[in-house]
C-alpha cells in the first residue's frame, strides 16, 4: 500500500536530492529513511531557501516517487556521512503552502487560533493522508512519467 509522505529541509538542499535523485532527511540519519518503502510518495516542504539563513521559501520545492532499494551511506565531506534513498523526482512547480493550509489536513488538525500550523513539520519526516498528498501534487502541476497525476 502506498503511503505519502512530507520531508523537510531548506530548498538548497532539496535541489541538490534532486539533481541526484535522491533524498535526504533529519540532517542524515538512516531510521527515517527506512520507514520508506518503494513507490511511496514524498513531497519536500522548505522553510528557508538556505540551511541556517532566514530567507524564507514556505513552499513545497520538489515531489517524487520512492525507488527500490535501502537506504545508503555516503561521504558528504569531513566526517559528515548521511544516508540517502533514492527517488525519481516529477516534473513539478514550487507550490507556497499559505493557499493551501486550509485544505491540508495534517495542517488544520494542529491550528489553534491561527497557530502552529507548521507543527509537524519540526519531525523533518512525517506521513500525511493521500488527500493532502493529492492536494500537494495538484497545486504543485506535479507529472509523473510524461502523465499528470490522479486528481
Amino acid at each position: 500500500m502506498t503511503r505519502y509522505w512530507i520531508a523537510v529541509a531548506c530548498y538548497e538542499h532539496v535541489r541538490i536530492g534532486r539533481e541526484g535523485g535522491f533524498m535526504q532527511v533529519c540532517h542524515g540519519k538512516a531510521t527515517p529513511l527506512k520507514r520508506l518503502r518503494e513507490g511511496d510518495i514524498v513531497a519536500y516542504y522548505s522553510p528557508t531557501e538556505r540551511l541556517g539563513e532566514k530567507s524564507p521559501c514556505q513552499s513545497f520545492t520538489s515531489i517524487g516517487r520512492v525507488a527500490g532499494g535501502e537506504p545508503y551511506q555516503v561521504h558528504m565531506f569531513d566526517e559528515f556521512y548521511p544516508y540517502r534513498r533514492d527517488v525519481v523526482w516529477f516534473d513539478a512547480q514550487v507550490a507556497p503552502i499559505r493557499p493551501l493550509l486550509a485544505r491540508l489536513e495534517f495542517a488544520c488538525a494542529n491550528v489553534t487560533g491561527g497557530r502552529n500550523w507548521g507543527y509537524q513539520l519540526r519531525f523533518g519526516l512525517f506521513d500525511v493522508s493521500e488527500r493532502d498528498m493529492r492536494t500537494i501534487a495538484s497545486a504543485m502541476s506535479a507529472r509523473e512519467r510524461d502523465r499528470a497525476l490522479p486528481a
